[in-house]
């Protein structure tokens, strides 16, 4: 039991920075008394208490704001981060390593008994605000996005965000890339690891605007063959500063 502890304590220094002492985690960390509560109303369970088990869960949930099932089996080295708002229900399974935010819901989709839970494997990380719906696998060391909702089986070491949540494919287009360094932006600091409808559009709109570009090059070309001295007339430069909110406001 001191082994375990010793593990969830190292565990909370290996995944935070902004912890200073042992003693702050003991006492601070409403993700740590969730898990121990847990250990101890798990125990109860198995043992067939049921009652007992479900009202020390509850006094768990009073005194972190984490609400775990006593019949959810998790692993070593859990750990816990802000822990206000996470459900994790009755047949869910957390393996060692597990990294879970706040919000998060490992909930079931049916009111059958029997296995409704999600099976997490070792190394799983899930953003804040996530749910993780149904009797399906998240893969070793896979992550999934805050506020993503995933209802199918997530593959070993995959990325997923979303609403439904969607495995990432990694796609670069040099073209749009050039693009957007060329305008001084970045699609409001969302990539293509965090989906997002304004970003979709905005990358359309480059797509869009290079294929212009790239049809008023060849016409000026042609142009310059029947006419020099149109090639002397040069488009004003872009100021970066301006699509990135930092010009001058004068």
């Amino acid at each position: 039991m001191l082994n375990r502890l010793k593990e969830d304590i190292a565990a909370v220094f290996d995944r935070d920075p902004a912890v200073k002492s042992t003693l702050e985690v003991l006492t601070c960390y409403p993700g740590m008394r969730a898990i121990w509560i847990h250990r101890v109303s798990h125990r109860l369970y198995v043992a067939n208490w049921p009652v007992v088990a479900r009202m020390l869960s509850g006094v768990g949930r009073f005194l972190s704001g984490v609400e775990i099932h006593p019949g959810a089996t998790i692993g070593r080295r859990f750990f816990i981060d802000h822990g206000m708002g996470i459900v994790i229900g009755e047949t869910a399974i957390i393996g060692d390593d597990v990294t879970i935010y706040h919000g998060v819901t490992l909930g079931g989709t049916t009111w059958n008994k029997g296995k409704r839970h999600p099976t997490l494997e070792d190394g799983v990380v899930i953003g804040a605000g996530a749910k993780v719906l149904g009797p399906f696998t998240v893969g070793q060391g896979a992550r999934i996005g805050s506020n993503s909702v995933v209802t199918k089986a997530v593959p070993p070491g995959a990325t997923v965000t979303g609403i439904p949540g969607r495995v990432l494919v990694r796609e670069v287009d040099d073209a749009r890339e050039a693009m957007q360094s060329k305008h001084g932006f970045d699609m409001y600091g969302v990539t293509e690891e965090m989906p997002d409808p304004v970003a979709r559009s905005i990358r359309a709109l480059l797509d869009q605007t290079h294929a212009m570009e790239s049809k008023m090059d060849a016409m000026g070309q042609q142009l310059c063959k029947l006419d020099p001295s149109f090639c002397d007339d040069k488009l004003p430069q872009l100021d970066s500063d301006a699509f990135s909110g930092m010009g001058d406001k004068g």
